[in-house]
């Protein structure tokens, strides 16, 4: 099979030959093209360019156009810090919603206008299905609901605002739906297969707002992106232990785990027919490792995991990780299973 049949197989509970392998690689893919990661993340030719490099070279399933979580945010007109080898930040100081009032008169940008970074995005997934689309998983990206929701409010203002304004921050995950509904859709148009959907402030809140807030929002990010043809991994970093029942329902193809969750008990919470991938702890073990030390970790979360595991770390492979420890995670895809 190749990389691509492999992946899409196993997102659609088919027989797969090996486990699928998908790290999340960006500041380490920028690192083996040798480009500073300013480039990497603006210019779409210099992100797809890594990212084949990096899936031809390491055994990567599949090329994602994951880059930052500034991107919707900058086109909505948010302040953003560019350093020339880190990735954009968001100005938490000066968020683009500290006046709540601003919502009402926010428009939702066009992701295919020229010059913006939501259109750079697209352009990068139209040059993976150009390049590598025959042979690997095109994954697209856009931010999830609570994620951008604290992109554009500022996380610690928006935690408050579950307690003391819930009303606005229902039309705020209303706006940000419509807004990655309509990034997703562009994705798919260029050519994605896959829409990765990066929740990461939602492991910060209770299950009781996620299942108010959140766990609907997502359900139906998930469900629209669906009708458009595409699969969807939702990846929310950190603890998401307390939520893992919540996910369960929302209907994502692929969950990641970080490493401080335990396989076993989100096997359990999931049941046998969701897949999964994780949950290596990116640091400690993918950069600080050795291949034995990978390969063992790899076989914990293959018996923890199932015949529904597919292969990764909890998060990113950060800049410095050695070649022979991605080839380690990688290569132990091509294990038949």
């Amino acid at each position: 099979m190749s990389p691509r049949e492999r992946l899409l197989a196993f997102l659609s509970h088919a027989a797969v030959d090996a486990r699928p392998a998908l790290p999340i690689t960006m500041m380490w893919a920028a690192e083996q093209l040798g480009v500073p990661y300013l480039d990497y993340a603006t210019k779409a030719e210099v992100m797809a360019a890594a990212q084949i490099n990096v899936a031809r070279q390491f055994g990567a399933d599949h090329v994602s156009v994951i880059s930052d979580p500034a991107t919707e945010a900058a086109d909505c007109g948010a302040e953003i810090f560019y350093s020339p080898d880190a990735p954009p930040a968001i100005d938490e100081m000066q968020a683009l919603l500290a006046d709540p009032a601003r919502l009402a008169h926010l428009t939702v940008p066009d992701p295919q206008r020229a010059g913006s970074r939501m259109a750079n995005r697209v352009a990068a997934v139209r040059l993976l299905k150009r390049d590598a689309g025959g042979t690997h998983a095109i994954e697209g990206w856009v931010e999830g609901p609570c994620a951008e929701s604290a992109d554009l409010r500022g996380i610690n203002t928006l935690m408050m605002d579950f307690y003391d304004d819930p009303a606005f921050v229902h039309a705020l995950v209303e706006f940000v739906l419509t807004m990655e509904l309509r990034f997703a859709a562009a994705q798919v148009e260029a050519g994605a297969d896959i829409i990765g959907v990066g929740d990461a402030a939602a492991s910060l809140i209770s299950r009781n707002l996620y299942d108010e807030f959140i766990g609907p929002a997502e359900k139906r990010l998930i469900t629209g992106i669906h009708a458009m043809g595409a699969k969807v991994r939702l990846h929310i970093c950190g603890n998401t232990t307390h939520l893992l029942d919540g996910l369960a329902h929302v209907g994502a193809d692929l969950i990641d785990l970080d490493y401080p969750v335990n396989l076993a008990a989100a096997r359990a919470a999931f049941g046998p027919d969701q897949a999964i991938a994780g949950n290596l702890h990116p640091v400690q073990l993918v950069k600080l490792g050795t291949p034995a030390k990978i390969t063992a970790a790899l076989r914990a979360c293959e018996a923890a995991g199932g015949d529904r595991w597919a292969i990764g770390a909890g998060c990113e492979i950060p800049r410095g990780t050695p070649r022979e420890n991605v080839l380690a995670l990688t290569g132990y895809g091509r294990m038949r299973i």
